[in-house]
């Protein structure tokens, strides 16, 4: 006859009760947790040292006018799911995360949407576009200090803003009718230096479709052309201004420095 492992069987036992224990409490536990009032909303705007255009207030009152309930309500009634898509829908919020936990509060960390270029077109109308090279309304609590577009552009916001810089850059027919790609382009070249980030503060399209760029000491334009060799044309630029410009009375020499022409730098005299 076969010996009957009891101990084997004692353990197995206990294992059965373990887990039923451990499934009467995940039960409770979530039976509890669906109990639980929201009492405090948490707001974390991530990078509000460097924009304003958000604050705690004001994703409270976005709330309110989207008819979204939160304080006062049981947990498991909250949509933690439709509050982010709210929240990212907002035009200021470029990722908006929503949790709660079992103490009744419902965090929110909100990072802004990131500008880097403004534009002015020829009917009066103004916008942003940011660092996801999406179009962005202006805001009424903040302006953010970016280099400013302006000139021959007629690319209102409400058309524009269906699509992304990169989208229309992308597409042979939208890139050919406009100006906002070579504008990014650019804009996000100057970015990236340090040098030409402190010198460039506005471009301007003139009638030819050139872009002409204006520096913030001199009272001079810089004749740049499209978007193409954006390096060749900067570097000429850079070496222009500490060779060429390196009296004290040079910056008022010139109205014009053109970069249009390979290898070389035109300048036109005051």
């Amino acid at each position: 006859m076969k010996k009957i492992n009891y101990r084997k069987i004692l353990v197995t036992i206990l294992w059965i009760i373990a887990i039923a224990g451990l499934g009467s409490s995940l039960s409770f536990v979530s039976k509890s947790e669906n109990n639980i009032i929201a009492k405090n909303i948490n707001i974390t705007i991530l990078n509000n040292d460097k924009f304003l255009f958000l604050n705690a207030s004001d994703i409270k009152k976005y709330f309110s006018t989207r008819n979204d309930s939160i304080l006062s309500l049981p947990l498991k009634t909250i949509n933690i799911r439709k509050l982010e898509m709210d929240l990212n829908s907002h035009p200021a919020i470029e990722n908006a995360e929503v949790s709660r936990d079992i103490n009744g509060e419902i965090k929110i960390d909100v990072k802004q949407r990131t500008p880097v270029l403004r534009i002015f077109n020829k009917n009066g109308e103004s916008y942003y576009i940011d660092s996801e090279s999406k179009l962005m309304p202006l805001n009424e609590n903040y302006s953010a200090r970016v280099i400013v577009a302006s000139g021959e552009i007629f690319e209102p916001y409400t058309y524009r803003s269906k699509f992304s810089v990169n989208q229309i850059k992308k597409n042979k027919l939208y890139s050919e009718l406009s100006i906002l790609d070579e504008i990014y382009d650019v804009c996000t070249y100057i970015n990236s230096d340090s040098i030409l980030f402190q010198l460039i503060h506005q471009i301007n399209i003139n009638p030819e479709k050139d872009l002409e760029l204006f520096p913030a000491i001199g009272n001079h334009k810089i004749i740049f052309g499209d978007s193409q060799n954006m390096s060749e044309k900067f570097n000429k630029l850079k070496l222009f201004y500490s060779q060429g410009l390196n009296k004290s009375d040079s910056w008022t020499k010139y109205s014009a420095i053109n970069l249009k022409y390979k290898n070389i730098v035109v300048c036109t005299k005051n």
